[in-house]
């Protein structure tokens, strides 16, 4: 049983293993019309417990970069391949993902954003259809169709990256300013991402 309202999925039981470990499905949240979107993996524990995308430490992360770069989170739309919380947050199953990708390209064309960014290696993939080495393709910009339409799309390490490895803060830093430039974000009032 699947119900949907506009880029909201209000009921699925199409992943077994992920309807018993989730406590709520998490949608997708920001402005229906967004320039940019950001699609992660999948929601983690806080994500589920909280109902919204990015909300635990990996999220701060986020909203510091976005912040950093002339953005707000309230401007941006964020979302998740998978809308289900994996057991003891694993990666999404190939099948997991193939489930919910009608949902995330459906919510890609209704939001119609003028740049998608990947947070990480999982949601590079499912966008790209293709293997992606997440370190060294972070930064650059490429084409992928997505619901029958030609996008561009930014590829960037998952905020979780630069907690585990200091080293990634700059990149993650300077593809979170790309993707402000891109989309014509103010850069009056930009600043380098410092330590946080």
């Amino acid at each position: 049983m699947v119900e949907t309202d506009g880029p909201d999925v209000c009921a699925c039981e199409r992943c077994p293993a992920l309807v018993e470990s989730r406590s709520r499905i998490v949608n997708g949240v920001g402005p229906a019309d967004a320039a940019l979107c950001f699609v992660g993996e999948a929601p983690g524990a806080n994500e589920d417990e909280e109902g919204e995308p990015f909300v635990g430490r990996s999220g701060s992360v986020l909203d510091d970069a976005l912040r950093d770069a002339g953005l707000a989170r309230a401007d941006v739309r964020i979302t998740n391949c998978v809308r289900c919380r994996p057991p003891e947050n694993r990666d999404p199953r190939a099948e997991e993902l193939d489930s919910c990708a009608d949902f995330l390209d459906r919510e890609i064309e209704h939001v119609d954003p003028d740049l998608i960014v990947t947070l990480g290696k999982v949601p590079a993939q499912r966008v790209l259809d293709r293997d992606v080495a997440i370190t060294k393709e972070a930064g650059s910009v490429v084409d992928a169709r997505l619901g029958g339409e030609s996008r561009r799309v930014l590829l960037c390490l998952h905020p979780a990256a630069t907690l585990y490895d200091r080293s990634q803060r700059e990149s993650f830093a300077d593809a979170i300013g790309k993707a402000s430039a891109l989309v014509g974000a103010s850069e009056s009032d930009q600043a380098r991402l410092g330590d946080y």
